[in-house]
């Protein structure tokens, strides 16, 4: 693989510290949610900030796939990430359980579901995803 991008990330403090880029675009404190035992304070989450990355990637892969096939796509084109945790089934520590909504106004549903799976074999999320969750995808 030709990588053609890398970045870095360093996340302080766990669950309730601060993550940031090292070059400084990205840089929030984070919180634990109540229903995870923490404080529920005004910081972000792993699993927000994975839904965010997720869906834009995902939407990303979705132009991509799109202009290969010459799909116009409207600019209210969008995906939403779903993302839940949880204790694993089988006793191990957690997991993950996500499902992207894809909205495609204006593309018919045969042509939309087409551009969709095809966008999923694209995304590097859902590659690095695959055959460790069970990514759900509706069409809205």
């Amino acid at each position: 693989m030709s990588i053609l991008y890398t970045t870095k990330a360093t996340a302080t403090g766990g669950r309730d510290g601060r993550a940031a880029s090292e070059d400084g675009r990205l840089a929030v404190t984070l919180s634990t949610p109540k229903e995870l035992g923490g404080n529920g304070g005004e910081g972000t989450n792993p699993e927000q900030l994975f839904g965010a990355g997720y869906s834009a990637c995902f939407l990303g892969a979705i132009k991509y796939v799109a202009s290969q096939k010459k799909v116009k796509l409207s600019d209210e084109s969008a995906v939403t990430a779903t993302v839940g945790i949880g204790p694993r089934d089988d006793g191990k520590g957690f997991g993950l359980d996500v499902a992207l909504a894809v909205t495609l106004p204006g593309v018919e549903a045969a042509q939309a579901r087409e551009i969709v799976d095809a966008a999923h074999i694209v995304c590097p999320y859902s590659e690095a995803t695959r055959s460790n969750l069970n990514v759900r995808i509706s069409i809205n």
